[in-house]
């Protein structure tokens, strides 16, 4: 009898039990084989469907059996045969459909087919399990014999780098298995075998040229102050010197308009060149920041081939990417493929994308992770770290440099004092967290980058809106940031007559906020009165020029971020920043950004009228004193609990960086797009390409509760024609955007909390 792995695809081509178990093996083994896991990975391939010997699964593809476990039979066997060395590959087995579960005793013990297992309707006795043995054996399937030291070192103490051991050689199972299962339904004949193409190579050395010949050209035409340009010379030495050194842990620490996004990326393709890292991958917080580093780097790497290619090689992943037009949707959909799995030599992510995937315990994040290995991984803004997750980031981290050679750099203006986080990290993984910073103390490149003149306020001081807005008119160019969306709705209308008045935040949909950016640019070039009011998007990334910046009293990194939107390239002697408290109250929006501005103040008062931003001592105690107060050790104790017991489930469920649950609101900023999009997905129903076109005319906000008057002018958004509604999908359906202030929703003021 031919057992099958899947039902025939389109085109009638059969995969048999067989090449399916052997070819997922060979694929896993080869992902596997970059750090060492080859013979493991190959063992979890040959058994992750041996349950598809079973008469029962062949009924299930027959249409006669549902629910069918074909899994843990596998699961159980790796158990018995590789005692201890096999519970990393039991449980990627047991995971491969239903994600990772448990890595304690009583778990495993439960992965005994006899027993039954969570999640499954099938129990198995050891005369069906010696069934399955004998067909996969009679089928000429060998495992190996011996698959040296698993990645996962069973012990009594658990931590966060054990979890991550079992979600690399996850990954590498999980990713062979979904694109041998897309071969299979993909294939054009009967014969065919249709694999995906490869992306392409990242070849370090030839890209470098280019960076490094664009940023020569950037130089040369740069209208930056010769001072500033010199700066952005020396931290480029820098990153091409420290690359030179060993792969591990790094710290970028450079002033906002250095040019960290174009030296960091020369450091990374230095640092590949010569120690053989297989691709690039850029983490940021922000959409604003990666979109305009893609068109960076793109720009840079132009003579390396076509648009087409070029949206390969540099690859988008995040929610936006993929909603630019072309001619058939070609290059979206390679994108799209490339994305599920990262294969591709520069990616540039989302810091939710990259950290949950890494914390994850699902096959579709997880297949990413393999990837990482020997790979140079670019966080940017690293002061954006949520402090409740910080040690099971860091150790993560940590671990990923250690055990899987890639090599980690943390990038910002701001950097935190992570190494004050050494002993906590330590307890998770081997070597905690010591990074060698990339610049040198004795270059100075903050005290040389000073460009503003910061003017603190008095401790008892505070001003009125209507101050505030009095204030900010005196001046024709000017930005002013608040905490909260309500404060800056409180300038905007006390400012309604203001030449040049306009806004950014969060209440305005992707697409409003490039068309402001837009304009607010052309008004600084041109001289033409610009009197910006925004909230803290504004600050990380986004390159504005402005002579004068007005901002409100918040965590020190935030003020630091608002002081490099002021004088960014040098043209003036010294730009000024208004530091202010509000009558208002400090608004904040959530209580880890109020502890931050708390332990601001305390700052100040140690400091005095003269606080020096450029002076790093003054970070170095700002930090020592916010996890002082902050304990991120002990700060979330159910994550530390979930780490300790190996709980993989939970352990997903709970690191969120965002931790708040959003909804998508599609807005009406453009009415004919609102139109024809509300009409298309009420007609056809939510799907990934409706999602692609609507996310730049959408809204995120938090969802709303039961007697939010929101949910009076909110539509869900239908899936299909099944009659469900997406959870998170929704169409406004009043007429409250506002082409100003962005959706206002009436009587909802929970819509202007941040």
């Amino acid at each position: 009898m031919e057992y099958l792995a899947h039902s025939h695809s389109r085109s009638g081509r059969k995969d048999s039990v067989n090449s399916h178990l052997q070819d997922v093996a060979k694929r896993a083994a080869e992902y596997a084989r970059s750090f060492g896991a080859g013979k493991e990975a190959e063992a979890a391939g040959l058994l992750h469907d041996i349950g598809k010997y079973g008469e029962l699964f062949a009924k299930r593809l027959e249409g006669e059996a549902h629910g069918v476990d074909h899994w843990t039979a596998g699961a159980w066997i790796l158990l018995q045969k590789y005692k201890h060395l096999g519970i990393a590959s039991a449980l990627a087995v047991q995971g491969h459909h239903i994600g990772l579960q448990q890595g304690t005793k009583d778990a495993l013990v439960q992965l005994d087919p006899g027993r039954g297992m969570a999640g499954s309707t099938i129990g198995m006795d050891d005369m069906e399990l010696r069934s399955l043995v004998d067909r996969f054996e009679g089928d000429g399937l060998v495992l190996p014999e011996d698959i040296g030291d698993s990645v996962y070192l069973w012990s009594d103490v658990r931590d966060a780098a054990d979890m991550l051991d079992v979600r690399m050689l996850f990954s590498t199972l999980v990713d062979a298995d979904f694109m041998e299962t897309e071969a299979h339904f993909a294939a054009e004949t009967p014969r065919d075998k249709k694999y995906r193409p490869e992306g392409p190579s990242l070849n370090p050395d030839k890209a470098l040229k280019m960076v490094l010949d664009y940023i020569k050209q950037l130089a040369a035409t740069s209208d930056a102050s010769e001072h500033i340009n010199q700066i952005r010379a020396d931290l480029l030495d820098c990153c091409l010197d420290s690359a030179e050194m060993d792969p591990g842990l790094f710290t970028l620490t450079a002033p906002t308009g250095s040019g960290k996004t174009l030296s960091m990326l020369a450091f990374a393709l230095k640092h590949a060149h010569l120690f053989y890292m297989r691709r690039i991958v850029v983490v940021i917080p922000y959409l604003t920041i990666i979109e305009q580093t893609v068109g960076s780097y793109r720009k840079a790497l132009a003579a390396l081939g076509d648009e087409e290619f070029l949206r390969t090689f540099v690859l988008e992943n995040h929610s936006l990417a993929g909603t630019k037009s072309n001619d058939e949707g070609k290059i979206d959909n390679e994108e799209r493929l490339l994305a599920e799995n990262w294969d591709a030599p520069i990616v540039v992510t989302t810091s939710v994308q990259f950290l949950e995937s890494l914390f994850s315990n699902r096959p579709s994040a997880c297949r990413k992770l393999h990837r990482l290995a020997s790979s140079v991984i670019l966080f940017d803004e690293v002061q954006t770290l949520p402090v409740r997750l910080l040690i099971p980031t860091l150790a993560t981290l940590s671990h990923l440099s250690e055990r899987y050679g890639a090599t980690v750099v943390f990038s910002t203006a701001t950097q935190p004092a992570f190494g004050h986080l050494h002993q906590s990290v330590l307890e998770q993984c081997n070597r905690g967290w010591q990074p060698r910073e990339i610049v040198p103390k004795e270059l100075e490149l903050a005290k040389r980058a000073s460009r503003t003149r910061v003017v603190w306020p008095r401790e008892e001081e505070r001003l009125s809106f209507d101050e505030l807005a009095t204030a900010i008119s005196k001046h024709r160019q000017v930005l002013a940031i608040v905490n909260v969306k309500r404060h800056a709705i409180e300038l905007l209308d006390r400012m309604a007559n203001t030449n040049g008045l306009m806004h950014l935040s969060t209440s305005m949909c992707p697409a409003h906020r490039t068309v402001v950016l837009e304009e607010v640019r052309k008004r600084l070039d041109k001289g033409m009165p610009c009197r910006l009011i925004s909230t803290q998007c504004v600050e990380a990334g986004v390159d504005l020029d402005f002579p004068v910046v007005y901002r409100a009293w918040g965590p020190l990194e935030s003020i630091t971020q608002a002081a490099g939107r002021c004088n960014r390239h040098g043209n003036m002697e010294k730009g000024v920043v208004y530091v202010f408290r509000s009558t208002d109250g400090g608004a904040y929006p959530d209580a880890a950004y109020q502890q931050a501005a708390n332990v601001a103040e305390l700052v100040l008062r140690q400091n005095g009228a003269n606080m020096d931003l450029s002076d790093e001592t003054v970070f170095q105690e700002y930090y020592r004193l916010l996890y002082s107060i902050a304990r991120p050790e002990i700060q979330y104790p159910d994550l530390a609990t979930a780490i300790k017991i190996q709980d993989f489930q939970r352990v997903a469920e709970l690191y969120r960086v965002i931790p708040q649950d959003f909804i998508n609101v599609l807005v009406p900023y453009d009415p004919d797009v609102y139109t024809v999009l509300a009409d298309e997905v009420r007609d056809t129903g939510l799907n990934r390409a409706w999602i692609q076109q609507a996310r730049p005319y959408t809204v995120g906000e938090f969802r709303p509760r039961k007697d939010n008057p929101l949910l009076d002018w909110i539509e869900p958004v239908p899936i299909g024609h099944s009659g469900d509604n997406a959870h998170d999908w929704y169409i406004y359906l009043g007429p409250h955007y506002d082409q100003l202030k962005g959706l206002q929703p009436q009587d909802s003021p929970g819509f202007f909390h941040r």
